[in-house]
């Protein structure tokens, strides 16, 4: 028989061990080391049986144990000592508190997933990877940072293997209360509940649970709620799932619903309101929508604003980041259900023409028949950014039609590159090795250059370590994936020897779209199988990947993969692990020499995974997109070269796989198994059995690996960067829009309204220069007089500047810099004449234009507004 219904009772524990639950629900425990370590020494076994996830631990653990534990004075003071430490941490004043008093306040993150931990599935890939991160980074710094997302009922599928490799999605429902959230109160008792109004007079209901990421509260809304009707119950089913209608009520529930949970959130604990929205991706960009209602609302404000003002007021203080290089990999939604869904209550009062305004795709390639979530989230927030630096070059390209009419290089996406939270990533091993050699943790403001002090021998026989560990696992994996593929435990002796703790190992993981070419390997089979069984220099392969449940050109390139690895030839040498988590992923970076990434250049955004195995001490073999086209120094690892554009798919595969096997060939295997040296005992290097030495350009890489990437790809370095540069501006612009009862709100939204109506006006009539030699020469000084017809418009409204530089075959300038003209003469009737004076300051092709462009203090960027005029 069946249950009808299941629930998770959490145990009752003695009171000399009470704190166990409140280390097991805040979620620090999961990159603190020394709590993880207490709850696996109260019982190794059941530890190891509850998949290392303490809750599910205390839910397991008998009485009787219980109780023993709670009258063994050493446990008692273990967990005590535990539970110090966390007060000390939550409580205790750390970077971001020396910022002073006009740093935010609290600052709201949004974000479709989270990646904190295995044992809270609600994540997909890489960008919950890197919303975990963030919040991890936040709590460590101190930043008053809280999260909001969805808590979706079966988070993302897990991933088995049919017999003929085909991907097999399982989507088992989770308990929340057997997670590490707790359900957002009332303060008497009933669960707090969130409302957004729906078409049809339908309702969509939500709770909040909330989970302790450390310092930082995560807010998910579940809509799993017993008032709603069985469609809005599964709003929340699962993350990526459905689409049309279901998608669109997802990413409304998240964005309105979010504002709407912080708002209770803030009334329930005190906790400031937010003074920062930062919007991780376009999914959450109805934040916007629900904050403009609110200044909109006669029954919240006394002195409501207008559309124009109120959406100047949110995007004062609103972060967009784009994590997407391609037009593909964003949300778009036809207009008219846009329409149909905020044509009733949703947002009483905002005008829907202007909503649907902003998510238009009205420029030159654009659809005027969809509504664009990244576009929309551009024009609801003052400050941008993309990932990494190539990234905001390709956004800018990307996004340029918002700015018609400006450079590339002018249009106001910055980047911030992403970063990965040390803790979490790196190997116990490694920390343990750099407590030991400096008496120092590596995870708390590590001097990444002390690796140079450790000896090579060291690094070498950590580096075996790990790859013995990461052999151990493969070998778990594989055995039980083939068994669900329905092999017999007769068939499957070969999985005890598969792979080779002493053979140079690749790893490759991360989501199965087609660019990120999971099968670029597989271009010559005969020559993969040539490196895999080399006589002196084999390589071995560990790869692993999930593609999306509607993407079966995902499915085929990994139902190609593993049919290669079934090989009996080569199956001890290539292993594809399903269900790649963050749990797998924990072996998986610190036991493999080199990363290998291979996407479509630039269709990879930033690519943290090759980040995490840096960490590690391994080498990264990579396509020069994302992070690691500014970060690749040639000693760090390899670079693998791409075809030039124009080519056809074929022949570019077909030259970058070729790129790729010669790297391998001529290049990384040798230098893994060659350049050998003495270790100083005449013992054998731990990969080269009775060589009686250690590959030291090898060793020489991975210390500078270290040393270089280390604190380059650490998420604090990426949350300082969003502090300083964006978070701190967006604050004091958001402080400085609702002074005097948004006084200086309404003057900007008049003002641009003005320059708007204005601006088609405007004409750079007549532009002269004096001074020029014969024969120019650099340090020569030229007086540029500009005459320009403002209209209605005065000089303090507008910057007009001279833009001078080398100019290209077809009068296009580079290598650009920027000269301010100021206002010298009225010549009245709305005519202005500004001039400078410009130096020469170069040779060669020299060559300068006249640009005229809005002036504000508000402005965070003169290009913001999209207005620009030239000559």
């Amino acid at each position: 028989m069946k249950a009808i219904r299941r629930f998770t009772v959490r145990t009752v524990v003695p009171g000399p061990i009470g704190a166990l639950p409140r280390l097991a629900t805040n979620l620090r425990w999961s990159w603190h080391l020394p709590t993880r370590r207490l709850f696996e020494s109260l019982d190794p076994v059941l530890w190891e049986d509850a998949r290392h996830d303490p809750l599910a631990m205390l839910a397991a653990i008998s009485r009787e144990q219980l109780n023993a534990l709670a009258e063994d004075p050493e446990v008692v003071a273990r967990v005590a000592e535990a539970d110090r430490s966390l007060a000390v941490y939550l409580d205790e004043p750390r970077w971001y508190q020396s910022l002073g008093g006009d740093a935010p306040k609290t600052i709201a993150y949004f974000s479709p997933e989270f990646g904190i931990s295995e044992v809270l599935p609600q994540y997909s890939g890489g960008l919950g990877i890197l919303a975990g991160d963030h919040l991890k980074s936040a709590s460590d710094l101190g930043v008053p940072l809280i999260g909001v997302g969805l808590l979706y009922q079966a988070g993302y599928f897990k991933q088995s293997l049919s017999r003929d490799a085909w991907q097999q999605e399982t989507y088992p429902l989770l308990d929340p209360d057997a997670l590490p959230l707790t359900l957002l109160r009332e303060d008497d008792g009933a669960p707090v509940q969130i409302s957004l109004p729906l078409p049809e007079g339908r309702v969509l209901r939500a709770h909040i649970w909330r989970a302790d990421v450390g310092r930082v509260p995560l807010l998910l809304l579940d809509s799993n709620v017993a008032e709603n009707d069985a469609a809005a119950r599964g709003v929340t089913d699962r993350l990526y799932g459905g689409g049309g209608d279901h998608r669109l009520t997802q990413e409304l529930l998240l964005g309105m619903g979010g504002v709407k949970a912080l708002r209770v959130h803030a009334r329930l604990t005190g906790t400031p309101a937010p003074e920062v929205f930062h919007t991780n991706e376009g999914h959450a960009g109805f934040l916007g929508i629900e904050r403009i209602r609110e200044l909109m609302d006669p029954a919240l404000t006394a002195n409501p604003l207008s559309w124009a003002e109120a959406l100047t007021a949110g995007r004062a203080s609103t972060v967009f980041t784009t994590h997407t290089p391609v037009p593909a990999g964003i949300d778009r939604f036809p207009r008219s259900m846009i329409e149909h869904f905020f044509a009733g209550e949703l947002a009483p009062g905002v005008p829907v023409h202007e909503i649907l305004a902003l998510g238009a795709e009205n420029y030159d390639g654009g659809n005027p028949d969809v509504f664009n979530m990244a576009v929309m989230g551009l024009r609801l927030a003052q400050r941008a950014n993309g990932v990494a630096k190539l990234h905001g070059v390709v956004s800018r390209e990307m996004f340029s039609g918002l700015w018609p009419g400006f450079d590339h290089d002018d249009v106001p996406i910055t980047s911030v590159t992403n970063g990965v939270h040390v803790p979490t990533w790196v190997d116990p091993q490694l920390a343990q090795l750099a407590r030991e050699k400096f008496g120092a943790d590596v995870l708390d403001g590590p001097d990444w250059s002390k690796v140079y002090e450790v000896g090579d021998s060291d690094v070498w026989a950590l580096r075996r370590r790990l790859r013995s560990a990461l052999v151990a696992d493969a070998r778990r994996r594989l055995r039980s994936s083939w068994k669900k593929r329905g092999a017999a435990d007769a068939q499957l002796a070969w999985t005890d020897s598969a792979l080779d703790p002493d053979v140079l190992t690749i790893g490759f993981a991360r989501r199965v779209p087609t660019y990120k070419r999971l099968t670029l390997m597989l271009r010559d089979p005969a020559r993969l199988k040539a490196l895999l069984l080399h006589p002196e220099n084999p390589i071995q392969l560990v790869i692993a990947g999930k593609s999306h449940p509607a993407d079966d050109a995902g499915k085929k390139m990994i139902q190609e993969l593993v049919q290669f690895t079934d090989d009996p030839e080569v199956r001890h040498r290539i292993v594809f692990l399903p269900n790649y988590d963050i749990a797998m992923a924990r072996t998986l970076f610190p036991g493999c020499d080199v990363w290998l990434n291979n996407p479509l250049r630039p269709l990879e955004a930033c690519g943290t995974s090759g980040m995490k195995a840096a960490i590690n001490g391994s080498l990264n073999l990579s396509v020069m997109d994302g992070w690691w086209d500014e970060l690749y120094d040639g000693e760090n690892g390899w670079a693998i070269p791409t075809a030039n554009q124009g080519t056809s798919d074929e022949e570019r595969d077909d030259i970058e796989s070729a790129a790729l096997y010669e790297l391998l060939e001529t290049q990384v295997a040798p230098r893994f198994y060659g350049d050998l040296v003495s270790d100083g005992a005449g013992a054998a290097g731990p990969s080269h059995p009775g060589s009686g030495g250690l590959p030291s350009h090898w060793i020489s890489m991975i210390k500078h690996t270290i040393s270089k990437l280390g604190p380059a790809v650490s998420a604090e370095r990426m949350v300082q960067e969003y502090v300083q540069r964006l978070y701190q501006p967006a604050a004091a612009a958001g402080r400085a829009a609702q002074d005097g009862d948004y006084a200086a709100t309404k003057e900007f939204s008049a003002w641009i309204g003005r320059v708007r109506s204005e601006w088609g006006g405007i004409r750079v009539e007549h532009v002269e220069s004096h001074g020029l030699a014969d024969e120019p020469q650099i340090g020569q000084a030229l007086a540029v007089r500009a005459n320009v017809f403002l209209g209605g418009l005065t000089p303090d409204d507008v910057a007009v500047s001279v833009s001078y530089g080398r100019v290209g075959d077809s009068d296009e300038l580079s290598d650009t810099r920027t000269l301010a003209l100021d206002s010298a003469v009225d010549l009245g009737g709305g005519r202005h004449q500004f001039v400078a004076e410009l130096v020469i300051d170069r040779s060669g092709s020299f060559g300068y234009g006249v640009q005229v462009l809005p002036r504000h203090a508000s402005l965070a960027n003169s290009a913001e507004l999209g207005l620009i005029v030239t000559a």
